[in-house]
């Protein structure tokens, strides 16, 4: 029952959130929302123990499937940016031949050179990706009417709240296949990886599932911010983007499964907040280094070390003397 009021105060105050926020801030939280997304399903990835840099790609592999198909084929946005994740998640499964093929940091580096192998790929060819302009005139999300609302997505509200729903399921099935046998071995393919060979686990098999799954849903992430700006560029998916997946990732935290989410959106208030307010947004880089490498030394469980240590105090405090004994 508890849980029960949290989740419907949760989405009461979702629904309620965009609107007493300036338009500026409304489309920050829409981009937020497909951030949570993307960092999520690279969490689902480092559960393995391996570590990509060609994760923003893949939400760009997602982003241009989505464009292109709804462009050429008339496909309905709905199901182009599910098409953008199947399309993400085949292009994964082609990349895990080469790159399980390494590990650790060579599977780091591997992930980085498929990346722009693909985004030169992009920059070559005019026809179909755009070149370097990339693609513009995206096909948006159909408005359409539910009760007494009408969505209309060049609104960032409606967007917002069709993001959100999106987003939603997306988590709540990671969540899912985290809890599950599947998620249960990729821990152990990650922590115990001797020892679950021996028990017969295809570590390879796994690491490439993984692999799959978290970049169809980077793919469904890019299809989202795609079909909401109308255009995109090869420069749109750069190492520079990458990097602040990383930060937020770190930052928050990998143990469990809100710790990225939590980084994404402590640093996001922070850049949109206190860096644009004191005209500092140029040097967004320079800070998010400078708190990486703090957050490493000082703090290098992340901001969900935090919350655990907050939660740990607050059920020792209820409980009972002798319970406490």
């Amino acid at each position: 029952m508890r849980n029960l009021i949290i989740w419907i105060a949760l989405a009461a105050g979702l629904i309620v959130l965009p609107n007493v926020l300036s338009f500026s801030q409304q489309e920050v939280l829409v981009f937020l929302t497909i951030n949570i997304l993307l960092v999520a399903s690279y969490r689902l990835l480092t559960l393995t123990g391996e570590w990509s840099l060609g994760h923003v790609v893949i939400m760009g592999v997602g982003a241009y499937a989505s464009a292109l198909l709804t462009k050429t084929t008339g496909l309905p946005v709905p199901l182009g940016i599910l098409a953008g994740g199947m399309v993400a998640a085949l292009i994964a499964l082609a990349l895990s031949y080469p790159l399980f093929r390494m590990k650790g940091f060579y599977f780091l580096i591997g992930s980085f050179a498929a990346g722009e192998i693909i985004r030169l790929l992009w920059k070559r060819f005019r026809d179909p990706f755009g070149g370097t302009k990339g693609l513009k005139g995206i096909d948006p999300m159909p408005d359409f009417s539910v009760g007494f609302y009408n969505f209309d997505f060049f609104e960032p509200t409606s967007y917002f709240y069709f993001a959100a729903i999106v987003v939603g399921v997306c988590l709540w099935i990671l969540w899912r296949i985290e809890k599950s046998p599947v998620g249960l071995t990729f821990h152990a393919v990650h922590w115990q990886d001797k020892l679950a060979q021996a028990s017969g686990v295809n570590l390879r098999a796994y690491r490439t599932l993984a692999f799959v799954i978290a970049s169809g849903f980077a793919g469904i992430s890019g299809a989202l911010l795609a079909h909401y700006i109308g255009t995109i560029n090869p420069n749109s998916f750069d190492v520079e983007v990458m990097v602040f997946v990383l930060t937020w990732a770190i930052v928050g935290g990998t143990s469990t499964f809100y710790g990225p989410i939590l980084g994404c959106v402590v640093l996001t208030i922070l850049n949109e907040v206190v860096l644009r307010e004191l005209g500092l947004e140029q040097t967004r880089p320079l800070i998010y280094g400078l708190i990486l490498i703090l957050s490493i030394l000082f703090m290098p469980n992340g901001l969900e070390s935090i919350v655990q240590k907050f939660t740990r105090r607050k059920e020792a405090g209820l409980m009972r003397p002798e319970e406490a004994k």
